[in-house]
């Protein structure tokens, strides 16, 4: 018989890792001389559009083929990756044998460069590797290539993550493939591809900083976790730990003191900087504790938009993600307040930038901070400004309870009643 104290054992350890990384003004140019590196002797570049229009790939490109190793480009990534865009880069990147990968934008394109690393190397479909409940949750079994990331936005940190998040046509839902081994080899990471951002992307990727930084500084303790049956296979977001925190802590800060600045001055290249370290430190941190519920929120929000159309993106019916995790972030933060003040307060504490909140600001505090910061840089209040009302609640909170990954760090018992209050309070 199984002793009752191993049968409710708590995790008592936490992994963490992080891809290697290249920082500062010129990391751009040295990609070519990385994948030599690399001993690859041909080379693909991931890109979209929009990204291909500012010069930033082509200038890699060249790089790449000034180092002797053949490359070329596809641009036709997906704004907010579907199955079906990530099933066009597959299908292109399997005409040939390819040594290395370069994904160029922001989560979009490096999404889709860990999708068709996966399904260049392996067998199957993108479903095969999708998070249950949704997919059959496959682990990869066979060597990746290397992978080298250049962010071209302040925000996703994909870059640092093992995560691919891909919007499911048929089923109005987003979800995710994760695991180690779609970690990128090199995260290349130049201040100056952000200077051409416009404001309102500028603004959602920041918005999708400040939630990676807070939700994995808010998620579950790691160690208020039941120990895993097999500890080979720890889930990859372990919750909240002492590294993570870190880098959680200092995302949050520069956030607080950059980003408005960013947004209203694209060519503040002090911000642009502070807003790209701010990313990669926000990377590291949820790339291993997690993103909780205003993630899990978000791929029902924008997986079942009808004709939103954001400013400054491509003309489309969708939802940025970065306007995704912020549309319920306040009332989410509101309703975990009792699960750690101490955490909710400290994190209030840093977006503001100096004033100081106490137990006496209570649950108020953090969604005040949140709310006067997005008003700031124009973000869209409510779900209301996506098209929702009420008749959509229970589509939303449906779409919710299927992000297993991101329920499993919730630092309190979430329910269909708690996430039906949460979307009406965010209407």
């Amino acid at each position: 018989m199984v002793p009752l104290s191993e049968l409710h054992r708590n995790e008592s350890v936490f992994t963490w890792a992080a891809p290697p990384l290249k920082f500062g003004i010129g990391a751009l140019d040295e990609v070519g001389a990385e994948v030599a590196a690399r001993q690859a002797k041909s080379c693909l570049i991931l890109t979209d559009p929009g990204v291909r229009q500012t010069g930033i790939p082509d200038r890699v490109l060249d790089s790449i083929r000034a180092a002797g190793v053949k490359s070329e480009i596809f641009d036709a990534v997906g704004v907010e990756p579907t199955d079906v865009s990530i099933n066009e880069a597959v299908a292109y990147a399997r005409q040939q044998e390819w040594d290395c990968f370069v994904a160029i934008g922001g989560g979009s394109a490096m999404d889709t460069a860990k999708a068709v690393n996966l399904l260049t190397t392996h067998p199957g479909e993108l479903l095969d590797f999708v998070t249950p409940p949704i997919g059959a949750g496959k682990a990869p079994w066979l060597p990746l290539k290397p992978l080298i990331a250049v962010p071209t936005t302040a925000g996703t940190g994909s870059e640092s993550t093992t995560i691919c998040v891909v919007d499911l046509l048929d089923l109005h839902l987003k979800a995710g493939v994760s695991h180690p081994r779609l970690r990128p080899s090199l995260a290349v990471v130049d201040p100056r591809t952000t200077v051409t951002l416009p404001p309102a992307v500028t603004a959602a990727s920041g918005m999708d900083v400040l939630s990676h930084a807070l939700e994995s500084y808010t998620c579950v303790a790691f160690d208020a976790k039941p120990a895993p049956e097999d500890p080979m296979r720890r889930p990859a977001f372990c919750g909240s730990n002492p590294i993570s925190d870190v880098w959680c802590e200092m995302a949050m800060s520069l956030v607080g003191k950059h980003l408005r600045a960013a947004v209203l001055n694209g060519r503040d290249m002090q911000a642009r900087t502070q807003m790209a370290l701010a990313s990669t430190y926000a990377g590291t941190g949820f790339g291993n504790a997690g993103t909780h519920l205003p993630h899990a929120n978000a791929y029902p929000i924008a997986g079942a938009v009808k004709q939103y159309q954001a400013a400054d993106y491509p003309e489309m019916p969708m939802v940025p993600h970065g306007q995704a995790v912020s549309a319920t972030a306040a009332e989410v933060f509101r309703w975990t307040y009792p699960a750690s003040p101490e955490r909710h307060l400290r994190a209030a504490t840093l977006l503001s930038g100096g004033q100081t909140f106490t137990a006496t600001d209570g649950a108020d505090a953090l969604p005040g901070v949140l709310a006067e910061l997005m008003a700031d840089i124009q973000m869209p209040r409510g779900l209301h400004a996506f098209g929702y009302d009420e008749s959509d609640i229970d589509t939303l909170v449906d779409g919710t309870l299927k992000q297993t990954r991101q329920l499993s760090v919730v630092p309190r018992p979430v329910d269909r009643t708690a996430l039906e209050n949460i979307f009406r309070r965010s209407l």
